[in-house]
């Protein structure tokens, strides 16, 4: 792993199509000496909502305290565009370290034209780096080979069992978009892949709901391998509840913003549901 820090900006936007959310964000990379990296459509959470996301370089190179340099790098690269703002709580999990800024003020000197920013800092890739995100690949299960009739059952190899991994991440912040990215920050350190199953809110925290997609072996296994990935210390040993394992985190006392407890879970894989276009923002799917 290369010892850098990367610098990761997420820029929201209100603007008509994707080169006005471009032209929008130009300014901030050309005055960070960082590249857009891409644009999305988030309208189907706001109308007209763009994402746009520039990659950077950081000063830091982490030495004793990998958490300390990532937060330096978030807090350097706020505090060189705006040298004045009340610097905002800074989450750390490494390898990666994430603020969300929505003070009007601040956003106004570090980039006029946006709603609100998301600042990451990655140490060696990023998932803009990788293109995929970081974390071990869980392999989809082969489909298994039947043996001709005539073959004898004992001579049939057994299939490991399969179950479907998910992760629950509750943010304490008041924008869905904020909570997702967090969420999926995280996500991509297990799995590079993550679809979201549902999200909601409630008293101030926005629970984040993801399928973390097959995971092979014991529930209690497929949870400890999830949990080692993230490399954290305070999880709680795998419960089984049901046909069900689910591990627990959480930070007491619970910050006012950031993110605020997280829950694995291996249980039997089951057809996992989709928010309806415009619709299950508000609302948790059921899994």
């Amino acid at each position: 792993m290369d010892n850098t820090v990367e610098l990761v900006v997420t820029v929201v936007v209100t603007v008509d199509g994707e080169q006005a959310a471009r032209d929008a964000c130009e300014d901030l990379a050309f005055r960070t000496d960082g590249r857009i990296v891409e644009v999305s459509d988030c309208s189907a959470e706001e109308p007209g909502c763009w994402a746009v996301t520039i990659s950077l370089a950081s000063d830091e190179h982490p030495t004793n305290s990998l958490a300390g340099a990532l937060a330096r790098a978030v807090r350097q690269f706020i505090r060189g565009l705006a040298p004045d703002a009340v610097l905002p709580r800074i989450a750390c999990e490494p390898p990666t370290a994430w603020t969300v800024l929505e003070d009007p003020d601040v956003i106004d000197v570090m980039a006029p034209k946006a709603e609100r920013l998301l600042i990451e800092a990655w140490y060696g890739d990023s998932p803009y780096s990788l293109g995929l995100g970081t974390g071990p690949d869980v392999p989809a299960p082969e489909n298994p080979v039947r043996p001709p009739a005539a073959t004898p059952p004992a001579a049939t190899v057994p299939v490991p069992p399969v179950h479907r991994l998910t992760l629950r991440v509750d943010v304490a912040t008041a924008r869905f978009a904020g909570a997702e990215w967090q969420a999926r920050a995280v996500a991509s350190r297990i799995s590079p892949t993550a679809t979201l199953t549902g999200i909601s809110q409630d008293d101030g925290v926005v629970s984040v709901r993801l399928d973390l997609g097959p995971a092979p072996g014991t529930p209690s296994g497929a949870v400890w391998a999830a949990v080692s990935a993230l490399d954290q210390p305070g999880w709680s040993p795998p419960v089984c509840e049901g046909d069900t394992a689910v591990s627990r985190w959480s930070v007491s006392p619970a910050p006012t913003v950031g993110i605020t407890a997280l829950e694995l879970s291996a249980g039997p894989a089951r057809t996992v549901p989709q928010p309806a276009h415009g619709q299950g923002r508000h609302r948790a799917a059921e899994g």
